[in-house]
């Protein structure tokens, strides 16, 4: 198992990197957003700093704003900074996903952060949820130990063949093991982009949609910045991640288990911070999902 050393050292290179994508193949690649992404909003709804590190996205009445990479991925680390909508933000979700269709299609594979906003004085929810073949239904939520709209804050996504693990600021908050022999609902054989977006989602959000966006607090702006790829471009015919490798650290054996020190901080976040959990929802799920069984510890 990786040391605790090695392993923070590890991070910190990752993360010192701003807006730098890592090919598996060509080592390094930097450059600006427009070589990288896509936008799909209006340019009035996408604004970036002086000095292009912090990417701004609006959502007003008129439009909402979102960005996709122009590549696609199969296994590998995603991660930004985000800094959320403050002040009355009830209605309104920013999200961090990943998604093996473009247009979300009803047969896609997707990993999600979802943000949701919350009126005044309430805290921000973390959704996360897992798509396989269409199907979701896999949903945890958490509460937050800082307020995520006074600074920026790290939220990553580690993905192999063995697990999904979903970090806030290095601490791991959700262990999506593979249970694919058993019940075949991890999402591992198609390549997905990684998308960012904020946008109107009152009929759910809040309260189950009971509170809805006051649009007299519009726009609402999400800040990013220091937006990181370390992962296995997927290129046709004949991709280099079509199978499992074990060449880059996110597809070895310390990526396959949480670290001691990761152990500890996943077990204070499921003591403190857990709203809500689908492998407990004894309404929802007649029967517990097969994944439930598996130890996010092991």
């Amino acid at each position: 198992m990786e040391s605790n050393a090695s392993s923070m050292a590890h991070l910190f290179l990752i993360l010192s990197v701003m807006f730098t994508l890592f090919s598996s193949s060509n080592g390094v690649v930097k450059g600006a957003f427009e070589e990288n992404f896509s936008k799909s909003c209006p340019g009035t709804h996408f604004k970036t700093s002086e000095d292009g590190q912090i990417w701004y996205l609006t959502l007003d009445q008129v439009s909402d704003c979102g960005f996709i990479t122009k590549q696609s991925y199969r296994f590998g680390w995603y991660s930004t900074k985000l800094k959320l909508v403050g002040g009355d933000s009830a209605g309104v979700v920013t999200a961090f996903y990943m998604c093996s269709e473009v247009e979300a299609g009803p047969l896609r594979d997707e990993i999600d952060f979802e943000f949701l906003g919350n009126r005044t004085g309430q805290p921000y929810l973390i959704q996360t949820n897992v798509y396989n073949n269409g199907s979701g239904g896999r949903e945890m939520r958490h509460q937050l130990w800082f307020d995520p709209t006074l600074d920026f804050h790290t939220y990553s996504i580690l993905w192999n063949s063995h697990q999904i693990v979903f970090f806030v600021d290095q601490v791991p908050i959700r262990v999506y093991k593979n249970a694919n022999h058993t019940n075949n609902f991890f999402p591992a054989q198609r390549p997905m982009y990684v998308f960012s977006s904020i946008w109107n989602a009152d009929n759910w959000a809040t309260r189950g949609g009971l509170d809805k966006i006051n649009w007299k607090n519009a726009p609402f702006v999400a800040s990013y910045k220091d937006f990181t790829i370390d992962a296995c471009p997927w290129k046709n015919p004949y991709p280099a991640c079509a199978s499992s490798t074990t060449q880059h650290w996110w597809d070895q054996n310390n990526a396959w288990h949480l670290s001691s020190k990761e152990k500890i901080d996943y077990a204070w976040v499921q003591r403190n911070f857990v709203v809500y959990n689908y492998c407990q929802d004894t309404v929802r799920n007649k029967y517990k999902p097969q994944e439930c069984w598996l130890n996010p510890l092991d």
